[in-house]
């Protein structure tokens, strides 16, 4: 099944929203290789391979060091992010991880430390973007290795 073309409506829809999320990166709080790391740590707690795969090669594309992304998944343990990049994956793991745990007051103050109000918002989209494609990489069974970067 080619999820793509059997509902091109909803496939407008989440590329919209993609788009307005990359945008966002383009033009500020997202900026800096921070959204390939939020996109790859989503996919590594989702499972998501095709997703893992798509997202490291482009982080590496954009610069991104291999020691970063082969620490993503232990990132609190290491010294290899900012404190931007590390309130940014807390609050992306917090979002992924949200069924009976919610946002605690401290963790929304604590990330907003680091982003403004639209920051956080456009923070919040792509982590909802990216757990989405996530759904529907798994869903429909994504040939895994297919992805190349532009």
């Amino acid at each position: 099944m080619n999820y793509y073309s059997a509902s091109p409506a909803g496939l407008k829809a989440m590329l919209d929203l993609q788009n307005h999320v990359h945008k966002a990166a383009q033009e500020g709080e997202l900026s800096g290789g921070l959204l390939a790391l939020v996109y790859t740590r989503v996919s590594q707690i989702n499972g998501c391979a095709y997703c893992i795969d798509m997202h490291t090669k482009d982080a590496r594309k954009a610069g991104e060091t291999e020691q970063r992304l082969y620490a993503l998944s232990a990132w609190r343990e290491t010294p290899f992010y900012t404190k931007r990049e590390r309130a940014a994956l807390a609050w992306a793991e917090a979002n992924t991880l949200i069924a009976g745990n919610g946002i605690d007051d401290a963790l929304y103050e604590a990330t907003r430390e680091h982003f403004s109000e639209k920051g956080l918002t456009d923070l919040t989209l792509a982590i909802c973007t990216i757990n989405a494609w996530n759904r529907l990489s798994i869903s429909f069974a994504a040939e895994v290795g297919s992805y190349q970067p532009a």
